[in-house]
């Protein structure tokens, strides 16, 4: 049974499925590339300027400039740029940069959750539909004849509907748990490095008893 021939099978709601599997598809690649980005790149980036920010704070400040497209660099220069903060400031600009990232990291997680909830919703629906036509279609009086035979036909392919929503539910959710884990990742590194960079701010503030010359870069 072709493609096409399934897709006739399994009724209207084959439609909105389609509509479904191409939206589930397009955000996941939009993921994937995010991610695969932020895989490849922050954790050396950060590093490297964890690094830096030891020896000259305008030279990390720099490093994250050219990596602004990064989650973690943003929240870093958020606090970096202040102007001669304490280190309560220091924090809390950390704090609400972060805050300010998470919608970016959880983007799309909504859309996955309705693809996941609706798609074997839909499915139930066409099958429900085709079992409907199947029966409306059987007189008392022929049972037991070949007719019996289309109703049973039709009965399976009813069912291609559920088995199609089952499979774009299912598909979906694998991608939205994988990135819910990357998420979860995310969260803990952001704490992590923040943490770190608090610190050694702290320490440089400690340090130096007259504010620093260089304009927003600690």
């Amino acid at each position: 049974m072709g493609i096409q021939t399934l897709f006739q099978s399994g009724g209207i709601v084959m439609l909105p499925l389609l509509g479904l599997s191409i939206l589930a598809f397009a955000l996941v690649m939009e993921r994937l590339v995010f991610w695969s980005k932020v895989a490849n790149r922050q954790d050396r980036v950060i590093q490297e300027v964890l690094a830096l920010y030891r020896r000259s704070a305008r030279a990390a400040f720099q490093k994250l400039e050219q990596h602004a497209d990064l989650p973690m660099a943003r929240i870093f220069l958020a606090a970096l740029e202040l102007e001669q903060p304490t280190p309560e400031e220091f924090r809390l600009a950390l704090e609400s940069a972060a805050q300010a990232e998470l919608p970016l990291l959880k983007r799309f997680s909504t859309v996955f959750d309705t693809v996941i909830s609706v798609a074997p919703l839909l499915g139930l629906l066409g099958t429900v539909l085709g079992l409907i036509q199947s029966f409306a279609s059987l007189r008392l009086g022929d049972l037991g004849s070949t007719q019996t035979a289309g109703v049973t036909l039709g009965i399976s392919e009813a069912l291609i509907s559920t088995a199609a929503g089952l499979v774009v539910a299912i598909a979906t959710l694998l991608f939205a748990n994988t990135f819910r884990g990357l998420y979860q990742r995310q969260i803990a590194l952001i704490q992590e490095y923040g943490g770190q960079v608090e610190l050694l701010y702290r320490r440089r503030f400690e340090r130096s008893p007259q504010p620093p010359k260089d304009k927003a870069v600690y």
